[in-house]
């Protein structure tokens, strides 16, 4: 039945914040934290915050939170990430405008009603402008530390989905674990004003196809772009046959490099390019015309101070792009 009510909640066009987002035929442009210096690995989320308001200002469409529970010295990103639930409540009553995307709740890690309880507390805390990115994580040693067997992330992953669609929808219902005889029927406070959008971030073991049923859209890694096209092109048949008359959405995260120098050509990095900002511009021009929706910008130890490149972006890139959107 949840997957049943997904399908025809998604169907229509996207309304609400991911209305934003998801636009077919445009492109907006958003920023994933945290917003580093050159090899800093130690985040200062005083100063996150300050960066998150100030993208929010300056027109921004979203702000990309990731959940990264534990750190291990074998793990190549040594950076210290936030609870997500809890910098997302700290953006919600900083921001004002901006989308607040979960990129990506490991749905496979923690339990599908507390994900429901969270998202909903976002929700309500930033007046509806949250999206419920969700994942399967991309570390199969971290199922040991929390007592799941890794073979079964993608039941997992299906099961969890249904319980939180449940619950976040609108009417909201509780799916329990378990149930008996004098079990209490539950129900989940804040009540929601309307349903909060679920995206599929990578593909948490499931078919193109259950992703085009179940969710607002899908998002991936940069790829080079004959890859990339390729896996759009994969998408859209599948959304063909899942849901024919909806428009569903195609996000990508690229890591950015910035150069001082505005005509420098892009050069391929891991997962994104080193550009100066006319390529970036090329760049992204490419990426919409090609059916890509949304693009977050993720700026890893960035080799210029990061406020500068959220200011560089905002004056000579968003224009382009976010024109006639406010």
């Amino acid at each position: 039945m949840a997957e049943t009510h997904r399908r025809s909640t998604a169907s229509s066009s996207h309304t609400g914040i991911e209305g934003t987002l998801f636009r077919e035929g445009r492109l907006s442009i958003g920023l994933t934290l945290p917003l580093l210096d050159a090899g800093e690995i130690v985040a200062d989320f005083t100063e996150q915050v300050k960066l998150a308001k100030l993208a929010d200002a300056l027109g921004f469409r979203a702000l990309w939170v990731r959940d990264v529970p534990l750190n291990s010295a074998d793990y190549p990103d040594p950076v210290g990430h936030l609870d997500p639930w809890v910098l997302l409540g700290a953006l919600s009553s900083q921001t004002d405008r901006i989308a607040l995307v979960s990129g990506a709740i490991v749905l496979t890690l923690r339990h599908p009603l507390h994900i429901a309880k969270g998202a909903a507390s976002v929700s309500t805390l930033s007046k509806g402008r949250f999206v419920l990115g969700l994942g399967s994580g991309d570390r199969p040693a971290e199922y040991d530390a929390f007592g799941r067997q890794v073979d079964q992330r993608r039941d997992l992953y299906r099961r969890h989905w249904e319980t939180v669609a449940a619950a976040v929808n609108v009417p909201s219902r509780v799916i329990p674990d378990q149930t008996r005889d004098d079990s209490l029927e539950f129900f989940m406070l804040p009540r929601l004003s309307q349903s909060i959008a679920m995206l599929a971030v990578g593909s948490g073991g499931q078919s193109v196809d259950w992703i085009a049923r179940n969710s607002i859209g899908w998002m991936t890694y940069h790829r080079e772009p004959e890859s990339q096209s390729a896996r759009y092109s994969m998408w859209r048949a599948a959304v063909e046959r899942a849901a024919p008359d909806a428009f569903k959405a195609f996000g990508v995260a690229m890591r950015l490099e910035l150069s001082h120098d505005a005509t420098e050509a892009p050069k391929d990095i891991s997962l994104g390019y080193r550009t100066g900002r006319k390529g970036l511009s090329g760049l992204l021009r490419a990426m919409r015309d090609s059916g890509t929706h949304h693009v977050t910008l993720n700026l890893p130890s960035s080799p210029r101070p990061p406020q500068e490149v959220i200011e560089e972006l905002a004056a000579e890139v968003l224009p382009e792009f976010h024109e006639d959107e406010d």
